[in-house]
Order: structure tokens, then C-alpha cells, then sequence
């Protein structure tokens, strides 16, 4: 259906610099003259190929020569050349100890795997309220609630599991917890012979918690 089929326009207004005016019931707007001029044009039309083009010779010998320029700006240096390619030796060398401006990475806000934060008193501050799971994209954490024992909350959880294998790493789960019980880690080395060891469970989220407190504090 078309919406605008009920609005008046009247006549075209025609200023003496050669822009259209148009006025419209809804509002006046003014719009710039659609005239094509010259500069308004760029021509792509592809330049003829000439004789050696036909044989491809220059192009070869230019991928010949980027070729060589990287292979020789390395011999000798290990692929430490900054300007030509600066390889990470690792795991000795690794993207934290370099500077974002250098290709390295900020390791404060790098998005790795997840883990169960605790309390002051050493508890899971999870809630289970389903916040995180409801605002997975990937579906990929499964929450079984039960009664907390304590008086500071209504709900724990019995079960906690994430699929790091099926995570998107977006933060979102991060972004919407209300009490801050869940966070991405720094940590990216994560090494399974099996998807189901890519399963964590809550006690290995409260682990990774113990280990990268000091990487990430609270």
C-alpha cells in the first residue's frame, strides 16, 4: 500500500539558483536540484589492457616482488621484523606483553571464558534469576534452580553450565546480571581432548574464579 497516496504536493517551486522546492502537507523540506552536472559523474570504465597486460608478465612480477620483500626482510630475524611481519613466538611470546598499537591485546577487557564470582563470604553470588540464560543468544547456559539456605536470597543455583564451545563470547550474560555473579575472563587457553570437558559446570566456574582473581579482581 502506498502511505504516501493521501498527501497533497503542490506545485513545484522554482528558485532563480535552479534548486526545486517542494512543499509537502506533512512539512516543508527542501530538497537540493537533482540536475546531474560533471562533477557529480566518475567514470569507471576500465582502461584498455595493453600488449604485456595480455600475458599477465607485470602483474606476476609484482606478486614475484611482494613475495620476496617479505621473505628476505625476515632471514635472520626470527620473524621479530616489526615492519614487515611481526610474528608471536608461543607460547614464550605471547599478544598481552605487546601494545594494542603493535597488534598485541588489552587483556582488561578481553572477553575469554567465563566464571562464577564469590561473595565475601566465599558463596556463589549467583541468584539463579535466569537473567543470563534468557539473554543468551546462543542458548548455551542451562541453570537449575533451588532454595538458598541463607536470608539474603530467595534462590541458588543447584546446577550451573556453560558450553564454551557453543559461547559466542558476546558479554551478554555479563551485561545483564544483577548482582554481578558472572564475568569474562582474560583467560583464552583452554585446552579439552572432548566437547564434554567444554562443558563447566558451576564447580569448575567457581575454580576459574580462584584462578583469575588476581587477572581480574573484582
Amino acid at each position: 500500500m502506498n502511505m504516501v497516496q493521501n498527501q497533497t504536493v503542490s506545485e513545484p517551486h522554482r528558485p532563480r539558483n535552479g534548486n526545486t522546492a517542494v512543499k509537502v502537507s506533512a512539512g516543508h523540506y527542501n530538497y537540493e536540484s537533482m540536475v546531474q552536472r560533471d562533477s557529480h559523474i566518475m567514470d569507471v570504465t576500465p582502461s584498455p589492457m595493453k600488449a604485456a597486460d595480455y600475458f599477465f608478465v607485470p602483474a606476476v612480477l609484482r606478486g614475484l616482488g611482494t613475495t620476496l620483500r617479505h621473505c628476505l626482510g625476515n632471514v635472520g630475524r626470527d620473524g621479530s621484523n616489526k615492519k614487515n611481519i611481526w610474528v608471536v613466538q608461543y607460547p614464550e611470546q605471547k599478544r598481552d606483553d605487546r601494545s594494542v598499537l603493535d597488534g598485541g591485546q588489552e587483556r582488561s577487557t578481553f572477553r575469554g571464558v567465563h566464571r562464577l564470582n564469590r561473595d565475601d563470604q566465599g558463596r556463589e553470588k549467583c541468584v539463579a534469576c535466569f537473567m543470563c540464560s534468557t539473554a543468551c543468544p546462543a542458548n548455551c547456559i542451562s541453570i537449575v534452580a533451588e532454595a538458598a539456605p541463607w536470608d539474603d536470597r530467595e534462590k541458588r543455583p543447584l546446577s550451573f553450565e556453560i558450553d564454551e564451545l557453543r559461547c559466542i563470547f558476546c558479554g551478554m550474560c555479563e551485561e545483564v546480571c544483577p548482582v554481578d555473579a558472572i564475568e569474562l575472563t582474560p583467560r583464552y587457553e583452554v585446552i579439552s581432548t572432548s566437547r564434554k570437558e567444554m562443558i563447566f559446570d558451576k564447580e569448575k566456574l567457581l575454580e576459574l574464579y580462584d584462578l583469575t582473581i588476581e587477572d581480574k579482581p573484582m
